[in-house]
């Protein structure tokens, strides 16, 4: 990934944030049958003192027999993003001079992908997936809310997933590059606006002012 330094992020923390606000990811592998994209809700977790990235796909895709264990892979974190019109900056009325650009915040992690064929392991890496999602909901639902035989019939239609991260690279385009007056202008046009991803990147914006 291309990162100009003013938009570079290194703050292991924020990071780690951007998985687990955003893990619905996108797994990028490549083998003998070429390259493949997949998406899918991961788990950042630690085991025996290391980072990982959990997951499951459906047995159904062959990824896990044509990608082989121990390969590189790259997963794609998308925080909240959005248009950034050129109107929004007060430079502009003077030198005409602007162009439109699109705000953002990603994270790109590669790692050593796994497979993993063992539905204890399974279970407790969808059991918890349930639980972070499941926690806001009025009257949580959890898997030991199904039928035991049902359950498992469904561990037996997918496969586990980890990846061991080797790196973890990110990039905060936030009106860096921008004067003082053109990052205010961005916040208020932002605001203005209103989507709730334009609110996100505003507010992210204006921490940086």
């Amino acid at each position: 990934m291309h990162t100009p330094n003013s938009f570079k992020q290194e703050d292991d923390a924020h990071l780690k944030e951007v998985i687990r606000e955003y893990p619905f990811a996108t797994l990028i592998t490549h083998s003998e049958t070429g390259v493949d994209a997949m998406h899918l809700p991961v788990m950042l977790a630690n085991v025996e003192g290391r980072d990982v990235i959990q997951a499951h796909i459906a047995r159904s895709n062959k990824v896990w027999e044509s990608v082989e264990n121990g390969s590189e892979v790259l997963l794609i974190f998308n925080g909240p993003n959005c248009y950034v019109s050129p109107s929004y900056y007060p430079t502009k009325e003077e030198t005409g001079k602007a162009v439109p650009t699109w705000n953002y915040v990603v994270v790109h992690l590669k790692g050593k992908i796994s497979f993993i064929h063992d539905e204890k392991w399974t279970y407790n890496v969808l059991d918890s997936l349930t639980h972070k999602h499941e926690s806001n909901q009025k009257n949580p639902w959890a898997i030991s809310d199904a039928p035991d035989a049902y359950i498992e019939k469904m561990l037996s239609a997918v496969v586990g997933v980890e990846v061991s991260i080797d790196s973890i690279k990110g990039q905060w385009k936030l009106s860096q590059n921008q004067p003082v007056v053109n990052k205010v202008g961005v916040v208020k046009g932002l605001l203005e606006r209103g989507g709730e991803n334009d609110v996100q990147v505003s507010h992210l914006v204006k921490e940086r002012l």
